[in-house]
């Protein structure tokens, strides 16, 4: 049920609620999932997929039939993987051995974990992980093999941080230790992803040589969540901002959060957007490369929703409170311009880093690295789609000639204006003209009324006594008597 205070928000915010309206009402999927056809355990593997996911499901679910089921237990696997990874209730010695070989238990029918702790919030995947096994043995074999790869790496690096005491108990330490733990959970999903949609067709092959790209399409989600997710991991005990970054402004990360110090936080989280940031023009140049509109959406709706979350993360006080979103409005925005064609997507990036631009602090240490990043974005999108209107250079014969023929046509104008009105009052004049003519030959007393109208300005201005008044009338009627 909607809530008074949204009901309140969309009031003074149409253009959200239009969009929310456009997306739920107009959106045509590029392609229908057909329910009829699903096995039971597909079935249940897709309800985990609602279940687990805050922002792919829907974009997954209008994936190419080719890719549907694959990237549908691609997800899910890396999303056991996580949960594991992310319970801190389990002991380290049983976590370690199953992230290093959960790309084994991908062949173990029937196996189910039930030792996740009672608050974990995916833990019900994993109770009945069976299905995703078995439907995961039904995909073509390249998929497999590729999903298996990308979960064998990720568990292995999720295995090292977990096994790293420093890591456990001060967190990353450096900015080069944060990027590898985003390779780790994320790059790596970019790699996978890219080599699934490569095999399937749906992309260009030149991707597959350029490493940089995939490992930015991941690094750049995974990194603005660590930056909107400050708060809400520091309840749970985690600490995924690196200490390079940090103790630059503050002695402890807890720090951070003390109301004293909210310059010294806000000038620590534009370092952390700053680094995100510098991987936006690769996510642009990624998304060049996508053959099929339905991939072309799934992988640039995370992309336009990310440098929106970056913008409201922005010099914002609030992500050291309480997790930072934007609005379903947003979102449904977002989700119908970024569902078109790369050059809406390139506006959508450079209008958000324009944002960014208009609230970076002078003051700020990271005020030039962040205004020269934008300018990369910007400077990216003009070399893909330029402006359609050239700067204006007088000194061009084009321009030359232009301006003279709009000097021309405003000569024209003026005098066109002149001739119009000479010719309503002249209009008017002889329209009165001949009325006047009319009332005098149809007997009209223009003497009496001249002197009436005299009488009455002499008195207006003094000249004349009122008591004359009558005098003046009584001599003119007498005079025209007498005729």
């Amino acid at each position: 049920m909607v809530s008074p205070k949204s009901i309140a928000y969309y009031v003074f915010h149409p253009n959200e609620l239009r969009s929310i309206i456009q997306w739920k009402v107009w959106h045509n999927p590029v392609h229908e999932r057909d329910e009829a056809k699903d096995s039971e355990n597909l079935k249940r593997c897709f309800h985990f997929l609602n279940l687990t996911s805050r922002s792919f499901a829907a974009v997954i679910m209008e994936l190419h039939p080719e890719l549907l089921v694959p990237v549908t237990l691609f997800y899910l696997i890396l999303r056991g993987l996580d949960t594991v990874e992310d319970d801190m209730t389990i002991p380290l010695e049983k976590k370690e051995p199953i992230l290093r070989n959960f790309q084994d238990i991908l062949e173990k029918d029937g196996w189910t974990f039930t030792e996740n702790g009672p608050n974990e919030k995916d833990r019900q995947l994993l109770v009945e992980f069976n299905v995703v096994i078995e439907e995961f043995k039904h995909i073509k074999p390249a998929y497999r093999e590729i999903i298996k790869d990308i979960t064998k790496r990720m568990g292995n690096g999720m295995a090292d941080y977990a096994n790293n005491a420093e890591h456990n108990l001060v967190g990353v330490d450096t900015i080069r230790d944060y990027e590898l733990y985003c390779h780790y959970v994320a790059g790596l999903v970019g790699e996978g992803l890219t080599r699934l949609f490569v095999e399937a067709g749906l992309a260009n092959t030149a991707l597959l040589k350029k490493p940089e790209l995939m490992e930015s399409m991941g690094q750049f989600l995974q990194q603005v969540n660590i930056t909107r997710d400050i708060k809400e991991d520091l309840d749970d005990k985690r600490r995924f901002w690196p200490k390079e970054i940090w103790s630059k402004h503050v002695d402890t990360f807890e720090d951070l959060f003390k109301p004293e110090n909210k310059q010294k936080a806000l000038d620590c989280s534009s370092e952390m957007i700053y680094t995100a940031l510098t991987r936006a023009d690769d996510c642009l140049y990624y998304l060049a490369g996508l053959r099929e509109q339905s991939v072309f959406n799934f992988c640039a709706i995370p992309q336009t929703m990310a440098i929106a979350t970056l913008n409201a993360c922005f010099q914002n006080y609030d992500i050291f409170e309480k997790n930072v979103k934007i609005t379903k409005g947003e979102a449904c925005q977002l989700m119908v311009e970024s569902s078109q064609n790369l050059q809406l997507v390139c506006e959508v990036f450079k209008r958000y880093a324009r944002k960014i631009a208009k609230k970076n602090n002078p003051h700020d240490p990271n005020f030039l690295k962040i205004s020269i990043t934008i300018g990369r974005i910007e400077q990216f999108t003009e070399s893909i789609f330029p402006s359609q209107k050239p700067p204006v250079d007088q000194k061009s014969p084009a321009s030359v000639e232009e301006a003279e023929k709009a000097k021309k046509q405003a000569y024209e104008d003026r005098w066109d204006l002149i001739y119009m009105t000479a010719a309503v009052i002249l209009t008017v004049l002889i329209i009165t003209g001949c009325m006047i003519f009319v009332a005098y030959l149809a007997g009209a007393r223009f003497d009496i009324a001249y002197y009436e109208l005299k009488q009455q300005v002499g008195e207006l201005l003094g000249w004349i006594e009122p008591k004359a008044k009558a005098v003046e009338a009584v001599k003119v009627v007498t005079e025209k008597s007498e005729l």
